[in-house]
């Protein structure tokens, strides 16, 4: 069987890296990553890169006067690498409409509430201060609006009384764990694809859910 080339994007810890890493190297996996992208020198998913064996770079967008240069040269970085899907892990950059279109349909995201509710930053303190009882994390596609692309897969977390932002964001890391994994075995596999900018998973519209 032939793996599909995944490229994974980070900013920070790589937590979210290291367990795609670990799950491609089971016997069952349908993807290899064959390269990791940070956009900052200090974050210690390179580090996780290395001791993977797999080939990593950072390109610092501090180093670019406007996002459009930017986007650009991650373009040209990621052309360079030929993978069949581009996986956001933490990856902390919202990208152009050119970018993004470049790539539509071979780009996934994890994010860190049930969306649609709470895109954007600080999702724990605002699920908290909705006082939904349910919180939990997303994967989808990854689109020009911030966390508006179609959805993969979902896992959810209780909201329990006395719970911090803190309390809710560990909880919610573990599934992220859980789900991310799953989600891009399964557009690495071709059971989810992006159609008509619809979510299609084993043949049926929309995403699934993790339970459990």
């Amino acid at each position: 069987m032939t793996k599909a080339r995944v490229l994974v994007l980070i900013s920070g810890g790589g937590s979210n890296l290291q367990t795609l890493i670990d799950a491609s190297r089971t016997a069952e996996s349908a993807y290899d990553i064959i390269h990791v992208i940070s956009n900052r020198p200090e974050a210690y998913g390179l580090k996780r890169a290395e001791q993977a064996g797999i080939p990593a770079r950072c390109l610092d967008h501090k180093a670019f006067e406007d996002r459009s240069q930017f986007d650009a040269a991650l373009a040209e970085m990621i052309d360079e690498a030929s993978p069949d899907l581009i996986v956001y892990a933490g990856f902390m950059r919202i990208m152009g409409a050119d970018f993004v279109s470049r790539y539509e349909g071979r780009m996934i995201n994890i994010h860190p509430s049930l969306l649609p509710n709470f895109p954007g930053l600080h999702t724990h303190a605002r699920a908290l201060e909705a006082g939904v009882t349910i919180h939990g994390c997303t994967v989808h596609w990854v689109t020009a609006g911030v966390d508006e692309g179609a959805i993969i897969g979902q896992a959810g977390v209780p909201i329990k009384p006395g719970d911090t932002p803190d309390d809710l964001a560990a909880r919610v890391l573990v599934q992220e764990h859980r789900l991310y994994p799953v989600c891009v075995q399964a557009v690495a596999s071709g059971k989810a694809k992006l159609v008509d900018g619809r979510s299609i998973v084993d043949g049926k519209p929309g995403g699934f859910a993790l339970l459990g």
